[in-house]
Formats: C-alpha cells, structure tokens, sequence
C-alpha cells in the first residue's frame, strides 16, 4: 500500500499566509486606481505610509492621490511634510507643490515652486513640464519668472544671457558673466571660447589667449579653441606655430553648419581665402542660411579675395537686396567700379560685416552726436574701437576716444577706465579718457603713479661707477635699438625701451657683463619692449631685421628678462582669471 502525501493530512497547508506590509497595501492602492477608485487608493497609500515612514515615495504616492481628487492643499501639506521631515533632496516636490498652487490659481505661490525646482534640482526630470508651466505663469503673471539659473542646465541660461551681450557689443559684461560660467562649470567649453573672445573683443590679448590654451589642455579637438589660437597666433605673429595649425585646419571638413562657418570665417581671416569661399559656398547651399546678408558679404569677400569679381559683384548685390539700409554692400560695389576704372589689381578686403576701419571713422563725423543706434550698438564696430584703443597707434587712439565720448554708455565707461588704469598708455591719451568719463559724470583720478609701468630714468651710467668705462657701448645698444630695425615701435614705447635698459644696467651694476654684441643686446630690447605691449613679434622677425641669428636674440632676451622680469610684469598688468569670431 502507497503511503499518503503528507499534504494531503493537513488542509492548512494549502493556505498562503498574507504578509501586511508596505508592498502589499502599494499593490493594492495601484490596483484601486487602476479601477478609479481613488477612496480607495489614498486608504492604502495612507497604510503604506504607516508601515515605511520614512520612504519619500509612499508619502509622494499619498500626495498625487489628493491632487488627482481636488484637494490641493492636503497634498501640498504632505509634500512640504517631505522636504521638511523626511526627504530634503525630494526636488521634485517643488514641481508638484507648483502645479497644485497653480490649480488653486495661486500663482505667485506656483512661481515660488517652480523657481524653487528649477534653481535646485540637478536632474532635470521635469524640466520640459516646468518650462511649460513657466509660460503659463508669464501669461497669468505678465511678467517673466525671477529665475537666476537652472541647476540641471547649469551654466546654459547665464551662457546664454553672456551670447546676447556679445551679441550687443557689451563685452565687459559678457566677460564678467562667462568667468563665473568657466568657474562653475569648467567642463562648458563654448562658454570657455566666448571668454576667450570676450576679452579679444576688449584688446586683452594675454588672457584671451591663456583662456583659449587651458582650454585646449581640457579638449584638444576642440575646433572653435583651435580656429581662435589661430586668429591669436596670427596677431602676435607666431608664423611657425600659425602655419602647423593652419595646415590641419586647412583639411579638415566639419559636419555641423556652425562648424562650418567658424572655419569658413577663419580661413579667410588667415588669408586661406580659397577654403574659405569653398565652405561659405556650402553654407549658401543651406536653405536656412538663404536669407542672411551677412552670410552672403562673406562670401563675395572670399570671392573678390579669389579673384571671383564678377561673383563678388553678384553677392553684393544680393547683401544689398537683403539689407537694403546698409551701407556695406554699396560701399563694395563702389570699390570695385573705382578699382576696375583705375585699372587696379584685386584689393584684399575683410571679412567682417562692417565697413573698414577708416570708413566708420568718416561715417561718424559725418553723424556726430545724431549717430544712429544701429551703428552705435554694431558690436563689430564696438569690438575694433575697444581693439584700437588698445593697440592702435596714437591719433587712431585720439580719434576712438572721440567716438568712444559718442557712444557714451557701460562698456565706453569700462574701457575708458580701464584705458587709464593701463600703465602702458601714454598720458597725454589717459588725460583725453579721463575728460570723457567727466563729461559723462563720473569721477576718476588720473593713476599718475602708474604712467610707466616702469622706474622713471635715471642716467645710464654714473660717473663714479666702476661700469662707466662701458658707457660709450651701453649708449650704442640704446640708440640702435631706439632706431627701431624691426620697425615695430611707436615713439611711447621706445620710451619704455629706455627704461628697460636703464634698469638693466642699474640692476647689474656690481657685476654687469662685457657688451660685445651691440646687435644682439639691441634686438632683445627692442624684442623685450614689443612683448611688454603685447605687439606681435617673434624672435625670428627681430633676428632677421637686425642680421643677427635667432639664438643671439634669444640669448640677450632671457638674459636680460631675468633681471627685469619684463614678460611677468606684462602679463602682471592684467587681472588673474581662473564661438563667434
């Protein structure tokens, strides 16, 4: 006989004991809804609750219920409940205390919660459904949200706000804005790049040019940071680093449409004008770019570079039928019908959406103090002025000012004193600014300390001192090198070049060594007093006009800069600092 199945002995246990907890009363609660039976749904909710206090989500579970049934105030009541007592980091909460504010049409209070969310929530879970609420509130409210930034999208609003001022001509404070950007979130790079151009835009060519350098330690590849290094390496006249960045960029064919354009406009900067009227011709080609007259006079520029004048005339044409109230495409067009009576070759012209330098200058006298805003506010027209005054020679400077006195708001006020508190700066010209910044009401104190950035002469060499046997030599150097071979140096800065030397001779007076070489000495000082301005210059250029070899320049430089530290204080001079050329 087969023995029983001890199962069988026992009925008791064919029955599955129900084990109360907060999982079960959740899987009913979901199950009660599923059949709209919110009473139901919020009795379990409120038992799951009971059992796991402490879980944010059960609480959560327990609010949505309360906002599905109408009564907002209890749900808001359970979810503050949450930020206070059991979850901080519950962000979300926020969002959903906006919403219910929002349904009682308390929206002052919804704004508070929808600003409150955006401000500290990292992940952005809601961040499309806030930006709905967001131009619900602005029509309910008729004014936008005070929002300051949006945590999940760190840097993007600011970064944004920073490209209008760009965009605005309003550089120093778009440099302000995107050093806290770079700060904060170092990893925006596009943010990087616009300071970088930010402070280009302003004449200070150091720190754009270290901003663009750390940059590329952090990216590489970045092509915005290498087409701008390109634009730097072109102004300080760095041929030999210029040319092996230029030759990678010059094969290089980007995918995306902004890409695109910032080689194009690159190219042609560099004077590559065959690339660049290759990718502005690709960029036409875009129907999204038909309409931009901007666009259009880059591309007769690349063609009149070309030789392509016939196509040049066509697209200047076209400028002028797009933007019929500039003077631009007019102004080329009469070029080229002078150039091509006078029987003149090609006549190499800029890229920028303005007219040449020289030609604003007449547009604003012509104008004067009835200057239009648009020519007032065209930050590219902003851009060479504040550039000019930095580093142009002395009646272009003399001539900014003037225009600068027109214009008359933020930025002028910026500029100017930062103008005068540059040691560098002659001070017949900082006299001219601080006239400016009077006439505009604001007080500023001429720095007479800081007219040179360094010591006032002294005689070359005293009588009684045991190097005045070197004196004839000493004074040979100085006079050769005030004569300027490079022609690189104005009459201010040959000045500076003086104080160099002097201080040099002062400094090594017990122990100053045997001068030789005249050339040699002479081409350091003069190499040493353009880097101290930040003028364009490299050892190459300096060796060649003065006949001697590179190593001989460089030799005297450092030798000479290690006493003066002339390229530190340069470099001193400028505030410490932690797309769309």
């Amino acid at each position: 006989m087969k023995g029983k199945d001890p199962r069988a002995a026992d009925p008791s246990t064919n029955v599955v004991p129900i084990r109360l907890d907060a999982s079960f009363f959740f899987e009913r609660a979901v199950r009660s809804l599923d059949r709209n039976h919110y009473d139901k749904a919020l009795k379990y909710f409120r038992k799951a609750v009971e059992y796991e206090p402490d879980n944010p989500v059960n609480h959560c579970n327990m609010a949505g219920i309360l906002s599905e049934m109408g009564d907002y105030e209890a749900s808001n009541a359970v979810l503050s409940s949450v930020l206070e007592k059991v979850d901080p980091s519950m962000t979300e909460c926020y969002f959903y205390m906006a919403n219910n504010y929002a349904n009682m049409e308390q929206f002052e209070a919804a704004e508070e919660a929808l600003v409150t969310y955006l401000e500290e929530d990292a992940n952005g879970q809601f961040l499309e459904e806030a930006e709905e609420m967001m131009d619900l509130l602005f029509y309910e409210l008729d004014r936008p949200a005070k929002l300051s930034r949006i945590k999940s999208r760190q840097g993007v609003v600011e970064h944004d706000q920073a490209r209008l001022l760009l965009e605005e001509g309003k550089f120093a404070q778009a440099a302000k804005l995107l050093e806290s950007i770079a700060e904060g979130s170092p990893e925006m790079y596009a943010a990087r790049n616009n300071l970088a151009l930010a402070y280009y835009y302003m004449g200070l060519f150091y720190k754009a040019k270290e901003t663009i350098n750390r940059l590329l330690e952090d990216d590489p590849g970045n092509l915005h940071a290498l087409c701008n290094l390109a634009i730097f390496y072109q102004n300080e006249g760095n041929t030999e680093q210029l040319h092996e960045l230029v030759e990678g960029l010059a094969v290089m064919v980007p995918f995306h449409q902004e890409h695109v354009f910032k080689l194009a406009t690159t190219m042609g900067i560099l004077g590559r004008h065959e690339e660049a009227y290759r990718h502005f011709r690709r960029l036409l080609k875009n129907e999204a770019h038909s309409s931009d007259p901007s666009l259009y006079h880059y591309t007769a520029a690349a063609a009149n570079n070309t030789g392509r004048l016939d196509e040049a005339a066509r697209l200047w044409k076209m400028v002028e039928k797009l933007d019929p109230a500039s003077e631009i495409p007019r102004f080329y067009l009469s070029r080229m019908e002078q150039l091509e009576q006078d029987g003149s070759g090609i006549d190499m012209i800029s890229y920028h959406y303005h007219l040449p330098f020289e030609e604003q200058f007449k547009l604003w006298e012509k104008f004067g103090s009835d200057m239009p805003d648009s020519l007032k506010n065209d930050p590219l027209v902003r851009s060479s002025f504040f550039w000019a005054l930095r580093h142009g020679d002395y009646s272009t400077k003399v001539q900014v000012i003037k225009a600068l006195a027109i214009i008359a708001d933020y930025e002028v006020q910026e500029a100017l004193q930062s103008f005068i508190a540059d040691p560098l700066q002659e001070q017949d010209l900082k006299n001219q600014a601080a006239a400016v910044l009077e006439e505009l009401g604001i007080e500023w104190q001429l720095p007479s300390s800081q007219s040179s950035m360094l010591p006032p002469a002294k005689p070359l060499v005293p009588s009684d001192s045991p190097a005045a046997a070197m004196n004839a030599k000493a004074k040979a150097v100085l006079d050769l090198a005030q004569n300027g071979k490079a022609k690189r140096l104005e009459p201010a800065q040959r000045q500076d070049l003086e104080s160099i030397w002097l201080e040099y001779l002062r400094s090594t007076e017990d122990d100053q060594p045997m001068i030789h070489h005249v050339e040699g000495w002479a081409a350091a000082l003069e190499y040493l007093t353009a880097k101290m301005h930040g003028i364009g210059v490299t050892y190459q250029d300096v060796a060649a006009a003065y006949g001697i070899s590179v190593s001989t320049v460089s030799r005297y430089a450092r030798q000479m800069d290690a006493v003066c530290n002339i390229k530190q204080r340069s470099q001193q001079m400028l505030p410490s600092f932690n797309e769309h050329l």
